[in-house]
């Protein structure tokens, strides 16, 4: 159980470290539509896969609770979740829209919420 335990706590750390690191990334989705929306679920994948991408370690459990319309300043939060139970905030913010694509960015949080007792 070291070894899980360890793996979730340096998952909590990374994501914490990932805050900073994730100022002013970004991402982009085509979503196929004329009037442009990424689902929650889509959006909590591209999270996933980005922040995997940007920290080295595998793609974290991220839940977004709404689709992400494509309008310029939408914004929305997703929450990831370390297998310790701690979860951290990101924020993801339309940038742009081109046809159907919608870029955005994310930015984590600095710090995490302790896992419910």
């Amino acid at each position: 159980m070291t070894i899980a335990r360890w793996t979730a706590a340096k998952w909590s750390l990374t994501a914490v470290a990932a805050g900073a690191v994730l100022v002013g990334c970004s991402a982009s989705v085509d979503v196929g539509k004329s009037d442009p929306k990424l689902s929650a679920d889509k959006l909590a994948t591209t999270v996933s896969e980005k922040l995997a991408r940007t920290t080295g370690q595998p793609e974290p459990d991220i839940t977004c609770p709404e689709d992400l319309a494509g309008k310029v300043g939408t914004t929305t939060r997703c929450k990831l979740t370390a297998g310790d139970g701690s979860t951290l905030g990101v924020s993801v913010k339309v940038t742009s829209v081109d046809g159907e694509q919608i870029n955005f960015d994310i930015e984590a949080d600095e710090t995490a919420s302790p896992a419910p007792n």
